[in-house]
C-alpha cells in the first residue's frame, strides 16, 4: 500500500534492504506501519504468481507495527517472513509442507529460540513461506502446497527447501526472509533465485528449545552481505542450555562486510571429479577466482584431500544418508505426536515414506558408525584450512531445474532424492563439517541465476563476509533484479 509520506516509491522502497529499511524507520522517513503496509501490498499483488507465502499474519502484524510494545532493537518495523519448517511460532500454522498437518490445522505451541531472536530485535512477521516436505529435496514443490515458482522464469524451481523464502525476497516483497540448511537448503534457493545465502557455522545460532539433528542451521535469504551480516548480529545470540555454540570471531559481523581482509590463500575447485558439472556453473566459478585474483588474493587450485580419495567419499555418502532418513524416521515419529495417532503412508508423500522406510532399516549401531564417519571427515576437511583461507566452488553443479524435474512420484519414490544431487554435491558435505559457507549472486546459464559458494574454516564467518563484501563491491549485483519483481 502506498501512501503520501512515504519518502519513496513503492518500486524503490523494495529495492531497499533490510539494513536500509531499518535505517529510514529509525530516522522516521517511514514508519513501521507502512513499511509492514508496503509489504503486505506486494505480497498480494505478486504472490499469485509465485506462491511462495502459504500463511498470512497480517492482522497481527499490523497490529505489533502500530503498537508501543514493538520491540526497540535494530530491525524495529522490519519485515520477516518465517520458513514453514522448524521454527514454530506460538499460535500460527506450522505444517512443514506436511499435508496431514495442514488438514489438522496444526500450530506451534511455542516460539523457537531464533523466532524469539527475531522478535527481540524488532522484525514484524508478516507469514510463513513454503516449503518441501520436511525439508527433503531440492526444490520447493510439497503436495500440501503446490510449487513455488522462480521469480526469474516460473517455469522453473526455486530450489529447496527454503524455496518460498528464496521466492519471495527475489521478487522484492520484503528484503531478507528466514531460510533453514540441512544439505544446502539455504543456499540451493540463493543460487537459483540470485540471493545471497549463508549457512552459519553449526552452533552460531541456536536451534532450540526443539532441539534438531546436527546437519540443519538457519539464518536467512538476502540481497546483500550486509543484511546478512546484520541479521546475524541479531540472531546469533546463545541460549543457555545450547548444546554447540560456535567459536566467535571479528564480532561484530556487520563491521566485516567493509573491512579488508587482507590477502588470503583461496583453494578453488571448480568442478567435482563424481559428478558433472554444468559449464556454467564451472565458467562461473572460474570467473570469480579471477576477479579475487583481481583483488589481491592468492588463488590456487586446490581441494582438500578428503574430496580426492573415493573411499572416504563413499562412506561420508553413506553416514550422509544414514543421518539423513534416520532424521526422516524422527520426523514422523514427531508427527504422530502432532497428530495423536500412528503416522500412514497416507499421511506423507511417497519419498517422504521411502526415506523413512529406509531409515528403519538402520541400527543403533549404524548410526553410531555414521556418527565416527562424521568425525573423522570433518577432522580430515580441517586440515586444508590449515594452509588455506577459503573454498571457491560452484554452489549448485547444475542451473536451476523446471518445475517437476526434482520431485519424487508414486512409480519411482527416490526420484526426488536421486535427481537432487547434482544440487547438493558442493553444499552438503559442509552440512556435514558444520563450517560456514556462503553462495553468492555471481553468475547465470541462459537468464536464469547459479551462485558461487565460499566455504570458511570453522567459526570464520567473518572472513566470509569481508570477502563477500568485496565481490558485492565488485560487481553490485542487487542492481539487477527478476523479471517479476515490485
Amino acid at each position: 500500500m502506498t501512501s503520501p509520506s512515504l519518502p519513496k516509491s513503492d518500486a524503490e522502497l523494495a529495492r531497499i534492504d533490510a539494513v536500509g529499511l531499518a535505517d529510514l524507520i529509525r530516522s522516521g522517513q517511514l514508519s513501521a506501519v507502512e513499511a509492514v503496509e508496503a509489504t503486505i501490498d506486494r505480497i498480494e499483488r505478486l504472490d499469485g504468481d509465485l506462491n511462495a507465502v502459504i500463511h498470512e499474519q497480517f492482522d497481527q502484524a499490523l497490529e505489533l507495527a502500530a503498537s508501543p510494545d514493538l520491540p526497540d532493537g535494530p530491525f524495529r518495523g522490519v519485515p520477516m517472513l518465517i520458513k514453514d519448517l522448524w521454527a514454530t511460532e506460538a499460535g500460527q500454522p506450522h505444517h512443514a509442507g506436511i499435508q496431514a498437518l495442514k488438514e489438522a490445522e496444526f500450530t506451534g505451541e511455542v516460539d523457537s529460540n531464533l523466532v524469539a531472536r527475531y522478535k527481540q530485535a524488532g522484525f514484524v512477521i508478516v507469514g510463513r513461506t513454503n516449503t518441501p516436505e520436511l525439508g527433503l529435496v531440492a526444490t520447493t514443490e510439497p503436495h500440501a502446497y503446490g510449487p513455488s515458482r522462480n521469480p526469474w522464469s516460473t517455469d522453473h524451481s526455486t530450489g529447496g527447501s527454503s524455496g518460498g523464502a528464496a521466492a519471495a525476497v527475489a521478487a522484492g516483497m520484503l528484503p531478507a526472509a528466514h531460510a533453514s540448511d540441512g544439505g544446502g537448503s539455504i543456499r540451493i534457493p540463493a543460487a537459483m533465485c540470485g540471493l545471497v545465502g549463508l549457512k552459519p557455522s553449526r552452533g552460531r545460532i541456536s536451534n532450540g528449545p526443539r532441539e534438531e539433528w546436527s546437519f540443519s542451521c538457519q539464518h536467512v535469504v538476502s540481497h546483500t552481505v550486509r543484511d546478512t551480516a546484520a541479521i546475524l548480529d541479531a540472531t546469533a545470540i546463545p541460549f543457555a542450555g545450547d548444546g554447540v555454540v560456535a567459536p566467535d570471531h571479528g564480532r561484530p559481523y556487520a563491521g566485516c562486510v567493509d573491512a579488508d581482509p587482507g590477502r588470503l590463500r583461496i583453494g578453488l575447485m571448480p568442478d567435482n571429479h563424481r559428478n558433472e558439472t554444468h559449464p556454467d556453473c564451472e565458467a562461473a566459478t572460474r570467473r570469480t577466482a579471477d576477479l579475487l585474483s583481481d583483488l589481491g588474493h592468492e588463488v590456487v587450485e586446490s581441494r582438500p584431500e578428503a574430496f580426492l580419495h573415493l573411499g572416504e567419499l563413499k562412506d561420508l555418502a553413506w553416514a550422509f544418508t544414514v543421518n539423513w532418513s534416520v532424521g526422516a524416521v524422527v520426523s514422523l515419529s514427531t508427527l504422530g505426536e502432532q497428530l495423536g495417532r500412528t503416522v500412514t503412508a497416507a499421511d506423507v508423500e511417497p519419498g517422504t515414506w521411502a526415506m523413512a522406510q529406509q531409515g528403519e532399516g538402520y541400527s543403533g549401531p549404524d548410526f553410531s558408525r555414521a556418527q565416527s564417519i562424521l568425525g573423522g571427515w570433518r577432522r580430515s576437511m580441517a586440515q586444508w584450512w590449515n594452509d588455506f583461507d577459503v573454498l571457491l566452488t560452484p554452489t549448485t553443479a547444475q542451473p536451476p531445474a523446471r518445475i517437476g524435474e526434482l520431485t519424487p512420484t508414486d512409480d519411482d519414490p527416490v526420484r526426488g532424492s536421486k535427481r537432487s544431487l547434482p544440487y547438493a554435491v558442493y553444499t552438503s558435505p559442509f552440512n556435514c563439517t558444520g563450517q560456514p559457507a556462503i553462495s553468492l549472486p555471481l553468475g547465470s546459464s541462459d537468464g536464469l541465476p547459479i551462485g558461487v559458494q565460499l566455504v570458511g574454516a570453522y567459526g570464520r564467518e567473518d572472513q566470509l563476509l569481508s570477502v563477500g563484501g568485496q565481490l558485492e563491491r565488485a560487481i553490485n549485483w542487487s542492481a539487477h533484479r527478476a523479471p517479476i519483481h515490485a
